[in-house]
């Protein structure tokens, strides 16, 4: 929770705490022209759609006898959201207050979560997993600072939506694989931030992220097989989205604004958090070639991140491209999957911990700039470290291995990036930007001799990563763009 109220807080600051708009003869931009000041009030509407990461720690287990077993893990959980969202601004000077209510549709699911012998072509004894988030909503309030016609901001208030858990299972005991499970309408909160633009008209532009709690969802397993089992899941989500909103009211057009000059080297910092889905299994077979079991599941590494960034962009009119590269720190990191864990001697458990220490893109940008702000699409290549320890006890025999691998593979997202002057402290070769970065590092698979069986890992690193920055222009940009 501490990691999800630091990245909005530093969202808000590192990106648009704006105290002042630019004034009409900033360096910034080409000659000054009489432009409307821009007012936020007002009512306004809109759609949005994006990503949404689930990553609920969970316990499924039977709490009885010599049997009594509990598996602790997580449903790493994504998928595609999309909405519409309605609200009200009042703007006092350059604080803007509001509120805010959306509904989404949401595709957020994990499916493939299964342990024991999961084999795809002759399943055997298995427990296999669905988890989803079928839809959701939130009722906000929202705090920012103008600068014109940018707007950062804070939000938060009370979440709700529908989680579906099921549970599928087979038992030497069963005849065949039996399924239940349950659903309901949750309860929770909500916090996050992002940065709006105006993008000309009454039309704005905004990138925001979202954390929902939405509590524990619990429930009786009633499989006549192993009487007693039960599972309990935190559920947790990570929303990632774009969206446009028509404004009524309020005052102000980019139509009478300069256009910005972006052309030039620049250099920079940024922070935010990353969250990883990385799709993982565990196959076991004898050294005689004998299949054990094969389990599936998700490690979700999480935590902060920071770095820097050097590029260089090329303008043509209202278009901008550019190449840009960044180095980034990271503490992102899982450790609450665990398997195998009985209550009786003796104790067998497989204990996974993945970690991304670092990572690095090096990508290419078009962008389209409307008055002070630009809007851009990034992509391109992506490399980083992943390091997985196991630390198994099977048969009352420990085993500690660690993996590690430097991966390459791409990335791809967008951002809004904007001037920036923090209450006239910097100059005005100043910029802060809000960006949502997708990576995807490939797959890996490691082996390993573990007491006369041939055990493997296999792991698809996928990240999501959402940070702001500041950039440094070097071009002393005065020149004059139409």
């Amino acid at each position: 929770m501490k990691r999800i109220v630091v990245s909005a807080a530093l969202l808000a600051t590192a990106v648009g705490a704006q105290a002042a708009d630019l004034p009409a003869k900033a360096p910034f931009y080409k000659a000054p022209v009489a432009a409307q000041v821009y007012d936020w009030t007002g009512f306004y509407f809109g759609a949005n759609a994006g990503v949404g990461l689930g990553r609920s720690l969970s316990q499924f287990g039977v709490p009885n006898g010599a049997v009594s077993f509990a598996e602790r893990s997580r449903f790493g959980a994504a998928g595609a959201v999309g909405g519409g969202q309605i609200g009200y601004n009042w703007q006092f000077n350059n604080v803007v207050l509001g509120v805010e209510a959306d509904l989404q549709g949401s595709g957020i699911e994990d499916n493939r979560s299964c342990e024991l012998y999961c084999q795809p072509t002759s399943p055997g004894l298995f427990a296999r997993f669905d988890q989803k988030l079928d839809w959701f909503g939130t009722v906000r309030g929202r705090i920012g600072l103008a600068s014109g016609p940018v707007l950062s901001y804070v939000t938060g208030g009370f979440a709700y939506g529908g989680v579906r858990t099921s549970v599928t299972e087979f038992l030497p005991r069963a005849v065949s694989p039996t399924s239940t499970g349950f659903g309901d309408t949750r309860t929770g909160w909500t916090i996050g931030g992002g940065v709006e633009a105006a993008l000309g008209g009454n039309w704005t532009g905004k990138l925001e992220y979202l954390y929902l709690d939405l509590g524990t969802q619990s429930g009786a397993l009633p499989f006549a097989a192993l009487p007693g089992q039960f599972i309990s899941s935190d559920i947790r989500e990570h929303i990632f989205r774009a969206g446009v909103n028509y404004r009524i009211g309020g005052s102000g057009s980019t139509a009478s604004m300069p256009t910005a000059n972006w052309t030039g080297l620049y250099i920079g910092g940024n922070a935010g958090s990353g969250t990883a889905i990385d799709k993982s299994a565990a196959p076991v077979v004898t050294a005689g070639g004998v299949f054990m079991y094969d389990e599936a599941f998700n490690l979700s590494p999480a935590g902060y991140l920071g770095g820097i960034q050097i590029g260089y962009n090329w303008q043509a009119a209202n278009w901008v491209f550019g190449l840009e590269t960044d180095i980034q720190g990271s503490t992102q990191k899982d450790n609450a999957c665990q398997f195998l864990c009985t209550t009786a001697p003796p104790l067998e458990s497989i204990a996974y911990e993945q970690r991304l220490p670092w990572f690095g893109t090096a990508r290419g940008r078009v962008g389209y700039t409307v008055g002070s702000s630009l809007f851009y699409a990034t992509g391109g290549l992506a490399y980083g470290e992943v390091r997985t320890h196991i630390a198994t006890t099977l048969f009352a025999a420990p085993t500690n291995v660690e993996f590690s691998h430097t991966s390459t593979g791409w990335t791809l997202g967008a951002g809004i990036e904007s001037p920036f002057e923090l209450f006239g402290l910097l100059g005005k070769n100043w910029t802060a930007k809000t960006e949502y970065l997708y990576v995807d590092l490939g797959s890996s698979s490691d082996s390993n001799l573990l007491f006369g069986s041939y055990w493997k890992f296999d792991t698809h690193v996928q990240e999501h990563i959402f940070r702001a920055g500041l950039n440094y222009h070097f071009n002393n940009p005065v020149v004059a763009r139409y």
